[in-house]
């Protein structure tokens, strides 16, 4: 059978190779049985006919000398192009990316007699068999040339790493676009010269400081001076490509280099703060650039700062921020992460937020030992392709020195490179040598191009050397003194591609001179205004007395209430709920009309709807947050038949704002990092992270230490995130019994962040709507709250529609069944959360009525009610004792926290005492039974007089 379609064999090109084989047997199995084979195989046998090599009136490859009927030269295409591969996957191997190291390694792996192959086997093989994107004058030549080309294209300065990446696509568009060369493109001879004058800046600006502060840290970038030229490269592919912001997220080596060249910040304020007296006025000429300050300030090299760049018609503005780091490194990632997705979120309307990824990118500049080392990185990268998280794609830099403070990359990771971990999320790696600009260019564009295309993320190992010890201050020669060797011997990087451009003619040693001299002066210019230190006085930090909010109208109209209550519990023709979840939706509406009712996950899908209806979006995320990890907010609800979902927060009327709820991965640093930048970023969105328990939050720790609490005193920095922590002792152990309050209390100070322990569903409620009302205000902060988890069906945590229509959040609630005759009452018991609830229940049990005893219930423990728990003790004129009563023991809760408090308002002459579990190394007891008895022994002790006293 011949060929139908002469005119064009290009078809068969890519079967050239192992593929022959398979083509050929299929062929005579098609001449045998059209049908036996694969319908589009069939296809294309019936439109083009035999294939050329068992075309005998067709030329043996136009003369290359195959003969595609010998199996013995079948197979050796075969070897050959499995040779090729070979050179894609590990050519790495013996790449000179390396800048201290001079030999390449011998290529043992990549060799021809390795495959039993000859020059003259390879020669014979048409060239686009082993290299189909091969340049014209590669694909003139021979099998030969192509071999040749691919050693050279993948063992050179830069080498690639993507027989990982899995999807066809993506390999091929990345495999065509390193091996045409279009990675590479013609760089003017005014490019190299403004990357030739960016280096000296970079390293000029390094030199100048460790001349002129001699002594004080700042983590140089010297080694991998590069950095700064590739991240101008990446903004300016941002910028062109009118990204409305550009989030930048790294640890302190480099970044004031970072601060000076790449986001502007003026040499002479980075002088001023060495100096430890920072010229705050002093901004660039045109006034773009803001520095973030708190009024507890941070060192330099952790502060952030933000800039405006235009294109050239100044029609179009881009944001780029530097993010405020502190020292725990990789930790900023996931915060740069949610800065960027908040930009490319659209809330104006109702449901979920639409996602322009085009709209914002974010870079992060990554160590190579905490790269593998810190664990939230690959927290971070597994948000990558997430829904609720994914960013649309980030360029990953490592800027690479290969080593971690003294420690070597043999002894700080088990893989061979850094950047290894990322092989495991399929994400793209090149390796570039830091002494190579061009090279280095060449990776920032394949990596914006690549996450242009596909919207993933990309890998740039940046490899290079540090020039000096961890901080300046250290002599690395004690610790590596090989290495610190060839380190002293090394030319830098400038010097390097200043004496290229002076072979190339781009430059003259006359220029090279002229650029050092220019910059010299500006830096010397700079530091001849640095105020004198001696003269500075420092700035007082403000008194910050604990400051109540202020008052906000959180009551929605009944009957809007009840209106809004029926829409959430409607649902589409045919849209099958499942049944038992189905028969609570219908009994929350006859509830609430009913008797209204409100139980605690009906008073907070009604402030979600509020909330929406007054124009604020929500985000609401956490591990099982759709269903409630106690199964009772089911705020997304699945068709039992065909399991499409649908959330009626996304259809009420005059809604026009979005409502986002996503079941987060099983992780905590990354994703509460992630929400307080998304909020930061988007401050209008009440933002909400749920624990799957209170406890969970242990492993996000650094987040709440070092950004969620002291943003705002370190970097001028705020934010209105909310963390819901579910605590309470219910007897299932000592892992999910305590969200460790005491914690988050001992970190509150000067107004940093609101803490409450609510017991009703009107008070969750109302708190909520007064965090949303309170976003635009200046008095926001972050709300924690320590959510129930058995009281969620509690009937004691049931409010009524008049408790949200009328009603408001209250610091402190008054016991209903205590308390009622004042002058009987001689011990008032105070205490929060679910202990409270365990009072009211024995109280209601008591045949006679208590009438010596009070019980108060501290709602909102942060900041304190001082004033309020004043009047209320002084209304009872024979009080004898305050006691505190938690579940919790003794060094942990609110104890340590609330004594001094209630040093403070308790009346003279009456007696401060503590009753609850004795102080212990673990939150609760393992056995329910044991719980159950302790539980009982502590409510019974509050409840009558009792000897364990604290005298004032």
């Amino acid at each position: 059978m011949e060929r139908k379609n002469t005119g064009n064999e290009a078809p068969w090109h890519s079967f050239f190779g192992p593929n022959l084989g398979y083509v050929m047997e299929w062929y005579d199995q098609y001449q045998e049985d059209p049908e036996s084979i694969d319908p589009e195989v069939k296809a294309f046998f019936d439109e083009w006919g035999t294939p050329p090599s068992l075309n005998k009136s067709s030329s043996q490859n136009e003369g290359v000398g195959v003969d595609y009927t010998d199996p013995a030269q079948i197979e050796k295409i075969a070897t050959a192009v499995k040779l090729a591969t070979y050179v894609r996957t590990y050519g790495h191997l013996y790449a000179s990316i390396f800048p201290l190291e001079k030999n390449k390694t011998e290529m043992a792996l990549l060799k021809l007699e390795n495959f039993d192959l000859t020059e003259e086997d390879v020669k014979r093989i048409p060239p686009h068999v082993l290299c189909p994107n091969a340049p014209d004058h590669i694909k003139q030549k021979d099998g030969l040339a192509a071999y040749h080309y691919l050693i050279e294209v993948y063992t050179k300065k830069i080498a690639f790493e993507y027989q990982h990446v899995h999807n066809r696509e993506e390999n091929a568009w990345l495999k065509e676009m390193i091996e045409s060369g279009k990675i590479y493109r013609s760089l003017s001879a005014d490019k190299k010269k403004s990357v030739l004058k960016r280096l000296t800046q970079v390293e000029g600006f390094e030199q100048f400081l460790h001349r002129s502060f001699v002594g004080q840290k700042r983590f140089s970038i010297e080694g991998v001076d590069m950095l700064v030229p590739l991240l101008d490269e990446v903004v300016e592919h941002a910028v062109h490509n009118l990204t409305k912001s550009i989030n930048i997220g790294m640890a302190h080596r480099g970044r004031l280099n970072v601060l000076a060249h790449v986001l502007g910040k003026p040499y002479e304020l980075i002088f001023s703060e060495f100096q430890h007296a920072p010229n705050k006025e002093v901004v660039p000429s045109e006034g773009s650039i803001g520095i973030s300050y708190g009024w507890s300030g941070d060192v330099k090299y952790h502060l952030g700062a933000d800039k405006h760049i235009s294109e050239q018609d100044q029609s179009f503005k881009t944001r780029l921020t530097l993010a405020n780091n502190p020292s725990h490194l990789e930790y900023v990632n996931p915060v740069v992460e949610g800065y960027t997705r908040a930009v490319q979120d659209d809330r104006t309307g109702a449901g979920y937020p639409s996602v322009d990824s085009t709209a914002s990118l974010a870079v992060l500049i990554h160590g190579d030992a905490a790269f593998p080392g810190e664990g939230i990185v690959a927290e971070t990268l597994n948000l990558s392709g997430l829904n609720g998280y994914h960013t649309g794609g980030t360029i990953h830099v490592i800027a690479n020195n290969k080593i971690g403070f003294t420690t070597e990359s043999v002894d700080s990771r088990s893989t061979k490179y850094a950047s290894d971990l990322a092989k495991g999320f399929e994400m793209p790696i090149i390796h570039v040598n830091a002494d190579d600009p061009e090279a280095c260019l060449a990776a920032a564009y394949l990596a914006f191009e690549y996450r242009k295309k596909f919207k993933k993320d990309f890998i740039i190992d940046l490899i290079g050397y540090r020039r000096f010890g961890h901080n300046e201050m250290d002599e690395p020669s004690a610790t590596q003194p090989k290495t610190y060797e060839l380190v002293r011997a090394h030319k830098t990087v400038k010097t390097l591609y200043a004496e290229q451009l002076q072979k190339e003619g781009v430059v003259t040693e006359e220029d090279v001179k002229a650029i050092n001299e220019k910059i010299d002066d500006r830096l010397q210019e700079a530091f001849s205004k640095t105020p004198d230190k001696k003269s500075f006085q420092p700035q007082e930090v403000p008194e910050m007395p604990e400051r109540q909010l202020p008052p906000i109208e959180t009551a929605v109209d009944g009957e809007q209430l009840l209106a809004l209550n029926d829409q959430l519990v409607k649902w589409p023709e045919g849209f099958s709920v499942f049944k038992k979840l189905q028969k609570i939706l219908e009994k929350r509406a006859t509830n609430l009309k009913d008797n209204g009712k409100v139980d605690w996950s009906l008073g907070e899908a009604l402030a979600f709807a509020t909330i929406l209806k007054d124009g604020t979006p929500i985000r609401l995320t956490g591990q099982d947050s759709e269903r409630g990890t106690f199964a009772h907010r089911h705020i997304v609800l699945h068709d039992e038949k065909t399991g499409d979902v649908y959330s009626p927060l996304h259809t009420l009327e005059d809604v026009n704002v979005s409502f986002a709820v996503h079941n987060s991965p099983l992780t905590e640093a990354a994703v509460v990092g992630f929400e307080y930048g998304y909020n930061v970023f988007a401050p209008e969105t009440l933002v909400i992270w749920e624990a799957q328990f209170g406890d969970f939050a242990n492993a996000a720790q650094v987040i709440f230490d070092q950004f969620i609490t002291a943003g705002q005193a370190k970097w001028g920095q705020k934010s209105g995130l909310v963390m819901l922590l579910p605590h309470g002792y219910e007897g299932q152990g000592p892992e999910h019994s305590s969200a460790r309050l005491e914690r988050f209390l001992q970190l509150a100070a000067e107004n940093n962040w609101d803490i409450a322990n609510v017991t009703t569903a009107s008070q969750y409620y109302h708190i909520l709507r007064r965090q949303a009302a309170l976003l635009k205000h200046d008095d926001i902060r972050p709300l924690v709250i320590m959510t129930p988890k058995s009281l969620l069906r509690n009937a004691h945590s049931v409010s009524y529609l008049d408790d949200l229509s009328k009603g408001e959040f209250k610091q402190i609630l008054q016991e209903e069944t205590t308390g009622k005759q004042k002058e009987k009452v001689e011990r008032i018991i105070m205490c929060s959360g679910k202990v409270a609830i365990d009072l009211r229940d024995t109280v209601q049990k008591q045949e006679e009525e208590i009438d010596s005893v009070h019980i108060l219930r501290v709602e909102e423990l942060y900041p304190f009610p001082l004033a309020q728990a004043r009047e209320i003790l002084a209304q009872y004129p024979n009080l004898k004792e305050l006691v505190w009563v938690q579940e919790e023991p003794k060094n942990m809760g609110p104890w340590s926290y609330a004594y001094p408090r209630l040093q403070e308002i308790v009346p003279e002459g009456v007696e401060i005492g503590y009753v609850g579990r004795r102080r212990r190394s673990s939150p609760s007891e393992g056995d329910p039974t044991v719980h159950k008895k302790e539980q009982e022994r502590i409510v019974n002790e509050a409840l009558k007089l009792t000897n364990h006293v604290l005298r004032r």
